[in-house]
């Protein structure tokens, strides 16, 4: 019976830490009506007027008048600043207009095309399509040669061989950067040249 009860009373505990943390996750960090128990506070009205500095009790009192929520906006500021305004309808903008802003984005990706340096016309022609897709699309593109054995002894193949690929894309994009050797890849980034 008593290790039921102890059972009983640990899960208890838990179900609370559980609901406090959810409490404190879905809360944004604004600090309304009753929460404010400052001395003095400096309020701003529904119209954006100011109304004066008040006590707590006293802004709370015309918040309520008015059938809105007082909202502590400027908590380091000296008296704390806070606005009359409808809570709920600041929280739904905000969203939106994170929302719209996420919407309006662009997410620039880097293609990666992979040569090596005794590939034959017709697939490099391919490839350099590939990267002229890529890049009208906004994206940008790594162009790598893989060097395999002895090829390693004939790196200057393969720099030749990336900047055929560059000149070949000059009208639509740019050369980031020289092709550069690292390790058994030699690779440059080329960039659109209409990216905002």
């Amino acid at each position: 019976m008593g290790y039921q009860c102890e059972y009983a009373d640990a899960l208890a505990s838990a179900f609370l830490l559980f609901i406090l943390e959810v409490l404190t996750i879905a809360k944004l960090d604004h600090q309304l009506n009753e929460e404010i128990r400052d001395k003095e506070l400096r309020v701003i009205g529904s119209n954006g007027a100011q109304l004066g500095i008040m006590s707590a009790a006293q802004a709370n009192a015309l918040a309520e008048e008015q059938g809105m929520d007082l909202v502590k906006i400027s908590p380091n500021a000296t008296p704390p600043v806070c606005k009359i305004m409808d809570y709920s309808k600041f929280c739904f903008d905000q969203k939106k207009r994170e929302k719209e802003a996420k919407k309006n984005q662009r997410v620039v990706e880097v293609k990666e095309i992979r040569m090596s340096p005794s590939i034959d016309t017709n697939d490099f022609n391919t490839k350099v399509k590939a990267a002229q897709k890529f890049l009208t699309d906004g994206n940008r593109v790594k162009v790598s040669v893989r060097f395999r054995g002895r090829e390693m002894a004939h790196t200057n193949l393969g720099e030749k061989l990336l900047m055929d690929f560059a000149q070949s894309c000059t009208e639509i994009a740019t050369m980031e950067k020289n092709p550069k050797l690292e390790g058994r890849f030699m690779a440059m980034f080329l960039t659109p040249k209409n990216s905002k």
